[in-house]
């Protein structure tokens, strides 16, 4: 999994007719790399998220054959470390 932060929503008038129910949005991972990644939660601009990739992340809909490389799996809601 990729920690990553949302950093912009895409629009598409036009995609394939088996693309899920979603938004496409920009997150920017914690070593500064930019993805598009399919987002079927609702998540916001600023948030963090986890986010999976490759087949993992196409299988996720097997009612659809989802042309899907990065799918945003769950929101960081808090983070805790343990001290050293």
């Amino acid at each position: 999994m990729i920690r990553a932060r949302v950093s912009g929503k895409l629009w598409s008038t036009r995609h394939i007719g088996t693309l899920p129910s979603g938004a496409l949005l920009e997150v920017e991972t914690e070593t500064g790399t930019k993805l598009i990644a399919f987002d079927p939660l609702g998540c916001a601009d600023g948030e963090t998220v986890l986010v999976t990739q490759g087949s993992v992340a196409a299988g996720f809909f097997p009612e659809k054959s989802a042309p899907i490389d990065a799918l945003i799996i769950g929101s960081i809601d808090e983070q805790t470390s343990k001290a050293k």
